[in-house]
């Protein structure tokens, strides 16, 4: 039987509803054994082929799958399902959290990405090489505060700050600063909490900043923009997740 047979037809339809189906798809198929724990899924371009969507729509379905802690990414390796109720690789620790405050974050998170996305891609066609110089130095600083086992919130807040400096359009700028630090989620959630339980959660934050920095630096208009949008749906994806985990039944 061929792969496509096994997985389904091709997807039709505008590309959030590609992608939602994409991952439902493939929730179904783990669910149903076709890929068992620890099995490697299919590679992001045999499942482009097989259900006639674009790697970008491929790449949010699996994102859409890690935020639920079904499948993780290896190096070099692939992505494999993970053993039913696994914890996954970067779980989010928030104690005491409001749940109409997460979903007024979540609710945030899809209007940065409005913005956001366009904005990367601006910045990659855009930006001066003095700026880039900025945004690498942003990206850096959170690096070292994680590294020092410091607060990332105002350093990822900053490099945000210069990939909208980036797009040379001040309004990009403005929509951020008027909106604060507080536009990190664990900054606006967290209060005094510490991050040092985070420090796994932040690494993937850190590989995911770095593909929008790459993107940008190479001029890749379309590429920063597929990164941004992987990132802030990833960050919707797992603060629904957290939500979903709280109203679970003691």
């Amino acid at each position: 039987m061929t792969f496509q047979a096994r997985t389904g037809a091709k997807i039709t339809g505008a590309p959030g509803t590609l992608t939602t189906r994409l991952a439902d798809d493939l929730r179904k198929a783990i669910a149903s054994g076709q890929y068992p724990p620890g099995s490697r899924l299919p590679s992001e371009a045999q499942l482009t082929e097989a259900h006639g969507v674009s790697r970008t729509v491929v790449r949010e379905a699996i994102a859409a799958l890690r935020a639920d802690r079904l499948v993780e990414a290896r190096q070099g390796a692939g992505v494999f399902v993970l053993e039913a109720d696994a914890p996954g690789p970067t779980p989010l620790f928030l104690k005491s959290i409001d749940h109409d405050r997460v979903s007024s974050m979540i609710e945030l998170l899809e209007l940065r990405t409005a913005v956001e996305v366009e904005a990367a891609g601006l910045a990659a066609l855009r930006r001066s090489p003095a700026q880039e110089e900025v945004i690498f130095e942003r990206h850096y600083a959170v690096r070292a505060c994680l590294e020092a086992s410091l607060p990332t919130s105002e350093a990822d807040f900053a490099l945000h700050l210069a990939i909208a400096e980036a797009t040379n359009n001040p309004r990009f700028r403005e929509f951020l600063a008027m909106i604060g630090k507080n536009v990190i989620p664990r900054a606006a959630l967290r209060n005094d909490d510490p991050e040092t339980d985070q420090a796994a959660y932040i690494k993937l934050l850190l590989q995911e900043h770095q593909d929008i920095v790459t993107a940008i630096s190479n001029g890749d208009e379309e590429g920063a923009r597929a990164a941004m949008r992987r990132h802030l749906r990833g960050s919707q994806g797992r603060y629904r997740a957290l939500l979903r985990e709280q109203r679970k039944p003691v």
